[in-house]
C-alpha cells in the first residue's frame, strides 16, 4: 500500500531532499530528452513512466504552486472548497458568456497545482461505457484506443484499496476489473449515511426495470444505480502528485521537475529534415520564471500536457492553430490546423433537492463549528468519520433517457451506443447549496449531469501575449437537444423520488417540476445549471494523414515533428463519465507508444 497522502505531500516541501525545484537557479540544466509541459493528472503519470528507464531524463514544467500537507488538498471532504475559483489552487479562469445558458459567464476552475485537476477534483473514479472508447478506435482509425485496448492500463494505473472504515465490500464492486498494484488508490466510500442509502438502495428493488442495481459500474456497462468508487486511499487524496510522483519517483536522478514555471510558447521553429509528413521541429519551451523567460530544450520530444485550456492555447501561441485567428494577431503560423481549440464538449450538471425528516445529513456538520472540529480531529487521528470522503456521496447512478422519449423523437441520439448513459446522477446527502453562506437545513439532494452531450465549445485567443487568458466557451445547451435531453433527465430524478421508500422521508422539492411544463423546464435548465469541469476534446484524434484534427492516434501533433498532446484534450467526445480516469489511461497508453518509438 501507498504511503497515506500527507506523509508524501509533506515529503514535496523538502525538496532539498528530491528532484522537484522551486527555483530554477536550482534546476541541474535545460536540456532533456523530453520537455513535459504540465505536472498535472497526465503530465505526472507520463513523466513516471518515462523515467522508469534511468537513461532517459526527463523535465517537468508545472506553472504552479506546490499544495505540500494542505489539509484542503489531502482531506476528501474538503475538496469542494480547493476546486473553486479565486483561491490560490485555480486559475480563475472565466467563461464567455454562454447563450444557451441565458448569457451566464461561469467561473471555470482549472487547477493551479502539481497534481493538477486531480488534485483538487471531486475524486469520483469512472470510466465511462466502453462503446466511449470504441468509438474513440473508430474516429481515430486506431483499435488501440478501443475499450478491450485500454481496459489493462485502467488496471495499470490503479491500486484497489480497502475503505478507510474497512467494511465488508462484497457484492459492491467486481474484483476482476480493478488493478491492485497501480499508482492511485481507489476504493469505496468509507463513511456510510445509512438512512439516505438506504432509501438508494431500496429503490432498485422498488423500481428494478427503470433503476437496477449494479455491483459495477466501472466494468464497461455503467448503466443503473451502484457505489460510487473514488481516488482515495487511507480516507486521503490520491493525486498525480501522491501516487505517479511519490518520494521513490522523485528520488530518480534523471527526473527533474520545477514548480511556477509558466510555458508561454514552443519556440525555434526549423526544417525537421526527418519525416516529410512532419517538416516542421520546434527547437525549445519558452517559459516564464518570476519575470524572466527561459527556454527548455529536448532533444527527443515535447510534450504537451497542459490540459484542455492549456494545452491549445499555448499552441496557438507558438503559432500552431487556426491561421484566421493567428494572424490577425501578428503570430507567425508555423502550422495551420484550423481544429486546434475547436469541438470542445463539456458536461452540464444541475439537479433537484428535498429536505428531509433526518440530521443524518451533511448540513449537520457545517451547522456545527464543534461537529465539524471533531470530525477533522477524527480524520486526523484515525482517517475515519464523514471527513474520508468527498461530498458527491456514496452512490451514483447512470441512466438513458427512456425508449419513448420526445427528446429521441426529435432529435439524433449523441451517446456512444445503446449501452452508454444519457445521465449521471448523484445522490448526495445535501443540498445542492452546501457551499453557501447557510443556514443549513438538513436536506438532500439528487444531481443530474447529461454526459452525452451534443454541444460543443471551443478555446482560442484574442491576444498576442502567451499569458493573457484565453477565450473558453463551453457551448453549453448551444444544441437544443441538451437542453430537451436535461428536462427529461430531472423527470427522471423525480421518478427515483416517487418510489414508495421514500415516502415519509422526503419533503417536498424545493422546486416542483411535476406542474411545470416540459418548455418551463427546458427554460429553468438554461438559467440553473452550470459547467461539470470535465471538458475535452480541444486538441482531438483523427486519422493519421486527416486533413481535420489536432493529433494523430499516436498523439502526435500533425505536420510537427518530436511534439505530442497527452492529456484529455485529445479526446474527440467526452465520455460519459468524470475524466480523471481517462487522462491516466491517455498518459499509461502514451508512454507505451513513447517507449516503442525510442525504444526505451
Amino acid at each position: 500500500m501507498l504511503a497515506p497522502a500527507l506523509t508524501v505531500l509533506s515529503l514535496f516541501s523538502a525538496v532539498g531532499l528530491c528532484n522537484l525545484y522551486e527555483d530554477v537557479a536550482d534546476l541541474p540544466g535545460f536540456q532533456y530528452d523530453f520537455v513535459i509541459i504540465g505536472g498535472g493528472t497526465a503530465g505526472n503519470a507520463l513523466a513516471s513512466r518515462l523515467t522508469e528507464n534511468p537513461n532517459v531524463a526527463v523535465l517537468v514544467l508545472e506553472a504552479g504552486l506546490n499544495p505540500g500537507s494542505d489539509p484542503n488538498v489531502a482531506v476528501p471532504f474538503l475538496s469542494g472548497g480547493v476546486s473553486a475559483n479565486a483561491t490560490i489552487y485555480s486559475w480563475n479562469y472565466t467563461t464567455i458568456p454562454q447563450a444557451g445558458a441565458d448569457g451566464i459567464a461561469y467561473p471555470f476552475s482549472r487547477a493551479f497545482m502539481l497534481g493538477g485537476c486531480s488534485a483538487h477534483n471531486g475524486l469520483a473514479y469512472t470510466r465511462g461505457a466502453d462503446s466511449d472508447w470504441d468509438r474513440y478506435a473508430t474516429i481515430s482509425g486506431d483499435s488501440g484506443w478501443s475499450w478491450n485496448s485500454v481496459l489493462p492500463y485502467f488496471k495499470k494505473a490503479e491500486q484497489w484499496t480497502a475503505p478507510s472504515d474497512n467494511h465488508n465490500t462484497a457484492g459492491q464492486y467486481t474484483p476482476s476489473v480493478h488493478g491492485t498494484s497501480g499508482p492511485i488508490q481507489v476504493s469505496l466510500a468509507g463513511y456510510t449515511w445509512s438512512e439516505f442509502q438506504g432509501h438508494v438502495l431500496q429503490t432498485t428493488k422498488e423500481l428494478p426495470n427503470e433503476f437496477p442495481f449494479n455491483q459495477d459500474p466501472n466494468s464497461g456497462k455503467p448503466l443503473g444505480i451502484g457505489y460510487m468508487q473514488s481516488t482515495i486511499g487511507n480516507g486521503a487524496r490520491s493525486s498525480s502528485a501522491t501516487g505517479y510522483l511519490n518520494s521513490t519517483v522523485l528520488a530518480r536522478s534523471n527526473l527533474h521537475v520545477l514548480l511556477h514555471a509558466q510555458v508561454s510558447k514552443l519556440v525555434n521553429p526549423v526544417a525537421s529534415r526527418v519525416v516529410p509528413s512532419e517538416p516542421t521541429a520546434f527547437g525549445g519551451v519558452q517559459f516564464r520564471f518570476d519575470g524572466t523567460l527561459y527556454v527548455a530544450n529536448a532533444t527527443k520530444e515535447i510534450i504537451l500536457s497542459a490540459g484542455p485550456i492549456g494545452t491549445p492555447s499555448i499552441l496557438m501561441h507558438s503559432g500552431v492553430g487556426d491561421s484566421a485567428v493567428l494572424k490577425p494577431l501578428g503570430i507567425p503560423v508555423v502550422r495551420d490546423l484550423p481544429s486546434v481549440g475547436k469541438n470542445s464538449s463539456e458536461h452540464p450538471y444541475g439537479g433537484l433537492q428535498w429536505p428531509v425528516t433526518s440530521n443524518q445529513t451533511i448540513e449537520a456538520l457545517y451547522s456545527s463549528t464543534s461537529v465539524m472540529d471533531s470530525s477533522m480531529a477524527q480524520w486526523t487521528k484515525s482517517r475515519t468519520g464523514p471527513m474520508v470522503d468527498a461530498p458527491p456521496g456514496p452512490m451514483l447512478a447512470w441512466l438513458r433517457l427512456p425508449a419513448n422519449s420526445t427528446t429521441l423523437q426529435k432529435y439524433p441520439d449523441p451517446s456512444s451506443g445503446a449501452d452508454a448513459p444519457h445521465f449521471e446522477v448523484l445522490f448526495q446527502p445535501s443540498g445542492l447549496d452546501i457551499y453557501g453562506p447557510g443556514p443549513y437545513t438538513p436536506t438532500v439532494s439528487l444531481t443530474l449531469g447529461l454526459v452525452s452531450p451534443a454541444s460543443r465549445g471551443s478555446v482560442t485567443i484574442n491576444s498576442a501575449d502567451p499569458f493573457a487568458a484565453p477565450v473558453i466557451d463551453l457551448g453549453l445547451f448551444s444544441n437544443d437537444f441538451d437542453a430537451s435531453a436535461f428536462a427529461e433527465g430531472l423527470q427522471l430524478i423525480t421518478k427515483i423520488a416517487s418510489a414508495p421508500n421514500w415516502k415519509g422521508y422526503l419533503g417536498a422539492p424545493v422546486l416542483d417540476i411535476s406542474t411545470m411544463s416540459l418548455d418551463d423546464i427546458i427554460a429553468h435548465v438554461r438559467g440553473a445549471s452550470g459547467p461539470g469541469y470535465h471538458f475535452v476534446g480541444t486538441a482531438g484524434m483523427s486519422p493519421r494523414g486527416a486533413q481535420y484534427g489536432a493529433v494523430d492516434p499516436d498523439l502526435k501533433v500533425k505536420g510537427i515533428y518530436g511534439l505530442r498532446v497527452v492529456d484529455v484534450s485529445v479526446l474527440p467526445v467526452v465520455p460519459a463519465a468524470h475524466t480523471q480516469a481517462a487522462a491516466y489511461v491517455v498518459a499509461e497508453r502514451a508512454a507505451d507508444l513513447i517507449k516503442s518509438q525510442w525504444n526505451l
